[in-house]
């Protein structure tokens, strides 16, 4: 409620408090112009600025109500327009595209291609993830997806890196991987530590004629054959683990190293 402005009523002069004088009834409570909004005493039945009836005179606003409204209605729109950009911004943004990373688990739709859904490496052993995703490329690679042999070769060569132990399968897969991506020196020098570690394994010879046959380097596949066939007998009564698991690769290559030799 609007509080007067004056200690006195501006019409009999008896001090006064509240909206009307005690004593004879005046309003006490400033007017303002319903047309030109200038102040009127209580007692003006016209302007003195306009000339307008101020038969229905609005009481006059507390001082800095008006611009409380103004920053009031002012921070409402705002606060409107916010919230509207915000919507636009939300309902027009595309989808967000599941994750290339076999991370995303085989359920997700964005994931599956020709070779099947990604495996979901995210709770495997790094030896684990490292065959997955060796497994992964190498049927890519069969079909001649390029574009997923590009992607996922350096996740599992990074898979690879994290192993606690490296066996010669390990090498011989990592060899192949770094052939897919035409790493020949990092394949070769992975021939090599196998060799150190295993004379005249058979998985050598196989790294070094796939770098030469990529590479086309006819003397490299001719010398990796040649080598493959003087071995072959010998390490095959080993009896490796890694030649059963490997059987058709060894067959394979020892009926190519076979018509290069005639």
């Amino acid at each position: 409620m609007t509080s007067p402005t004056s200690a006195t009523c501006p019409t009999c002069g008896t001090p006064a408090a509240g909206n009307f004088c005690s004593s004879c009834g005046a309003n006490l409570v400033p007017r303002a112009c319903a047309h030109c909004r200038a102040e009127l005493s209580s007692q003006a039945r016209f302007c003195h600025r306009c000339g307008q009836s101020v038969a229905s005179a609005a009481p006059v606003p507390p001082a800095g109500a008006s611009d409380r409204k103004v920053w009031l209605v002012a921070g409402t729109v705002c606060v409107l327009l916010v919230a509207g950009i915000a919507y636009k911004v939300s309902s027009d943004a595309p989808e967000q595209a599941a994750p290339d990373m076999a991370n995303a688990g085989p359920g997700v739709a964005a994931n599956r291609g020709p070779t099947g859904p990604a495996p979901d490496i995210s709770a495997m052993t790094p030896r684990e993830r490292f065959d997955r995703l060796y497994d992964r490329i190498m049927r890519a690679a069969g079909i001649g997806d390029s574009a997923l042999v590009q992607r996922f070769t350096p996740m599992a060569l990074g898979a690879y890196q994290q192993l606690d132990t490296i066996d010669i399968d390990a090498r011989y897969h990592a060899a192949m991987l770094h052939t897919q991506v035409q790493q020949w020196p990092a394949a070769l020098a992975l021939a090599d530590t196998i060799l150190a570690e295993s004379p005249g394994h058979l998985f050598a010879y196989v790294i070094r004629g796939e770098v030469g046959r990529a590479r086309n380097d006819s003397g490299l596949l001719a010398r990796a054959q040649q080598d493959f066939r003087a071995n072959y007998d010998s390490a095959l009564r080993s009896n490796r683990v890694e030649y059963l698991e490997h059987k058709a690769v060894i067959d394979e290559f020892k009926r190519e190293a076979e018509k290069g030799g005639r």
